[in-house]
């Protein structure tokens, strides 16, 4: 199989779509960090013009753009190329890590009960994975996840770091894909390469 080229928002994304490759049995390729969502909608047509001869993975945060991840990749991507798989995190990406409730709150170091039931109901998961931070027993994850006092940022200095060690050492997407719906189709999906 071809190794299948990835287009995200940024570096956290990255290592998601790299690790989600891996567990459904795919290789990665060349990636793409578009810098953001309004930069990553602006290159799909050309992302879907090469995925006319070779596999790609395009992922995407929902956030608040449409009421449901259908209609979004409807109005972004009408008419998909035969190799095109882009796929929505809904709402957010950090949804998907929360669903692995089990390994998140270990690594967390939070009590297992602190973790959504339903992250995919989640408006903005990244925020929720911070606060749970804020509650760490482990002084090294908030200095990490959480921002400084007064600070106008919305995650720690170390954040994409730390999450991406997570994802790379930790994560199980097959276990989350169980409470995460938009991850179980994500998987689904590529498994149809």
């Amino acid at each position: 199989m071809t190794p299948v080229t990835i287009a995200v928002e940024g570096p956290t994304d990255t290592a998601v779509a790299r690790r989600v490759l891996r567990h459904a049995g795919l290789s990665t390729g060349l990636i793409y960090a578009a810098g953001g969502k309004s930069k990553l909608d602006q290159k799909l047509p050309g992302y879907n013009n090469a995925a006319r001869n070779a596999p790609w993975l395009v992922l995407r945060d929902m956030d608040q753009d449409a009421p449901c991840a259908p209609t979004l990749v409807e109005r972004l991507l009408p008419a998909p190329a035969r190799y095109m798989r882009l796929r929505i995190a809904v709402h957010q990406g950090e949804s998907w890590l929360l669903a692995d409730a089990e390994r998140i709150a270990a690594f967390l170091h939070v009590q297992i009960d602190a973790i959504p039931l339903s992250p995919d109901a989640l408006v903005n998961a990244k925020q929720t994975l911070v606060n749970l931070a804020r509650t760490s027993r482990s002084r090294d994850i908030r200095s990490a996840l959480v921002p400084p006092e007064g600070s106008t940022a919305s995650v720690g200095r170390q954040y994409t770091s730390v999450i991406t060690e997570f994802v790379q050492e930790h994560w199980r997407p097959g276990v989350a894909a169980r409470r995460s719906e938009s991850l179980a189709r994500c998987i689904n999906a590529l498994q149809t390469l």
